[in-house]
């Protein structure tokens, strides 16, 4: 095959690596397995200078995996199989964009072309390891696409929330907010999302504030595991934007709570990661608790929570 012919080459390529999983070969031989994972690593390689081309040909394959019929236990095996080998070429391949400039129009495309297809994935039901695997997988190739397009995916958030607060259904599906639970933020982005949160919160119906507590959560989870030295810093160098937001979003937590008791379980761990994000704030609180020193009014409301939180732990 001519090399002077690279988008046939590729297109080819990305054809063999289809006709090689198990959706269309079944059950891999340790020889089938071999070859395809050489396929595999080939189509990796060349992402590096058709990137365009590669990541959307492997997002037309999860395509077609998603339209394929279960036909008993091994057909529904051979798909999720698919899926795992096809996921870890996506997400391998995005990695490899950390030092690639690509246009906004072929970034617009692919992400446009692949989010669905991955955040469909996220919620494939099932609770088998298999399962499991898949929807992890689809959310490391979200973590790993967020790198370069957070904004792309921040402003899906943003409509999202937009619609919410405009739809006055309360059976809306909060659809997109599931993106920020898989994103990766750095401390700005972190700050950027609550922001908007405490921005949209008192315009959301209250249904939908659970959900958005779940992910409020676990994107701060994801900041600590990705950048645990930025949290170090932050101990020593308190940050006035985030602590600002931290503590804005903590009040209307603690209102929430207030009016929902039996949801407070849901927002006591948010409100005390949030806490522990205002270090100035939460040096006060500790000295007010343990030494009796005195508390400014601002915070009151902090100790209290701070005070019943303790007074639950001790009592379980």
């Amino acid at each position: 095959m001519s090399t002077s012919k690279p988008v046939e080459w590729v297109t080819a390529l990305i054809e063999r690596f289809e006709d090689q999983l198990p959706i269309k070969c079944g059950e891999l031989t340790n020889q089938m397995r071999l070859n395809l994972e050489q396929n595999k690593e080939c189509l990796i390689s060349l992402s590096r200078f058709k990137f365009s081309l590669v990541i959307n040909g492997l997002t037309d394959i999860l395509k077609t995996i998603d339209n394929t019929r279960y036909g008993g236990f091994d057909q529904e095996k051979n798909i999720y199989e698919s899926y795992l080998i096809v996921l870890d070429a996506v997400e391998q391949c995005l990695a490899n964009t950390k030092d690639m400039s690509t246009s906004r129009l072929h970034e617009a495309i692919y992400v446009n072309k692949l989010l669905p297809v991955v955040c469909k994935l996220l919620n494939v039901p099932g609770d088998g390891i298999t399962v499991q695997h898949v929807r992890q997988l689809a959310s490391n190739v979200l973590f790993a696409l967020s790198v370069n397009n957070f904004s792309t995916l921040f402003s899906k958030v943003v409509s999202r929330l937009e619609s919410l607060i405009t739809s006055g259904d309360e059976t809306y599906e909060a659809g997109d907010l599931d993106l920020i639970q898989h994103m990766n933020v750095d401390m700005l982005k972190l700050t950027r999302l609550l922001n908007e949160k405490v921005q949209k919160w008192r315009l959301l119906k209250k249904i939908h504030h659970t959900e958005l507590v779940k992910s409020v959560e676990k994107a701060i989870w994801n900041w600590l595991d990705t950048y645990p030295e930025e949290f170090t810093d932050l101990q020593k160098r308190p940050n006035a934007e985030l602590s600002d937001n931290c503590e804005k979003l903590f009040e209307l937590l603690d209102a929430f709570g207030e009016s929902n008791r039996r949801k407070v379980q849901y927002v006591w761990p948010l409100q005390t990661m949030l806490l522990v994000l205002c270090p100035i704030i939460l040096e006060e609180l500790v000295y007010a608790l343990e030494k009796g020193g005195p508390c400014s009014a601002e915070h009151l409301r902090k100790r209290n929570f701070v005070d019943a939180l303790k007074r639950q732990l001790h009592a379980q």
